[in-house]
């Protein structure tokens, strides 16, 4: 038995960096966002469905077409709302098939959104990765070179953090002060001895 374990944390709080680590510890990650990416573009249902609901222009020669859908879905809250419920599923039942051909002890499955999905569902366990909510910005405006308000915008849509921590089993603190490699090894270890105990 595969032991399913989330990983989550808002806009900037490093969750891909610990996913990072756990790799290093040789356990394979799933990354959701990454994969829905893919998704948007080959898998020829998912394709259909957000032409029918979004239009022709939704792709282009090169595929999805980002910009377009983005000034769709970012400042109209029921659209964004569609779109998730279009990709959502598939990327779930993406994530399930991956999990069954993996052959580590545990996995990681890393989203930003997995309570707002109900993807947890799926998983036995979420490792919640926090920071404070000022280096958060300031690692996201040097990450993606957007603005201070732009930053926020994002901030404003996600689950807050509070509420997205609580509902985690473990937590991790990426505030630069907290050494991360020592927390990621701890929780390998608990996860590890949770299996041997079976």
């Amino acid at each position: 038995m595969v032991l399913k374990i989330g990983l989550t944390g808002g806009i900037g709080s490093g969750k891909t960096t610990v996913a990072k680590i756990f790799e290093v510890l040789s356990v394979p990650v799933y990354y959701a966002d990454d994969a829905a990416k893919k998704l948007m573009n080959t898998d020829e249902n998912l394709r259909q469905k957000i032409k029918q609901h979004f239009g022709e222009d939704a792709y282009n020669t090169r595929g999805l077409n980002r910009q377009y859908l983005s000034e769709i879905v970012f400042n109209n809250p029921e659209k964004l709302a569609l779109l998730n419920s279009i990709v959502h599923p598939a990327t779930i039942a993406d994530a399930a098939k991956w999990i069954q051909q993996q052959t580590s002890p545990y996995i990681i499955k890393e989203a930003a959104l997995l309570f707002e999905s109900d993807a947890y569902k799926q998983l036995d366990f979420v490792i919640g990765v926090s920071a404070p909510e000022a280096l958060r910005i300031q690692r996201t405006i040097a990450r993606d070179g957007i603005s201070k308000e732009a930053v926020m915008a994002r901030m404003s849509k996600q689950m807050p953090e509070k509420d997205k921590m609580d509902r985690c089993e473990y937590r991790i603190l990426n505030d630069e002060e907290n050494l991360l490699i020592p927390q990621v090894i701890k929780l390998h270890s608990i996860f590890t001895s949770k299996l041997q105990k079976g």
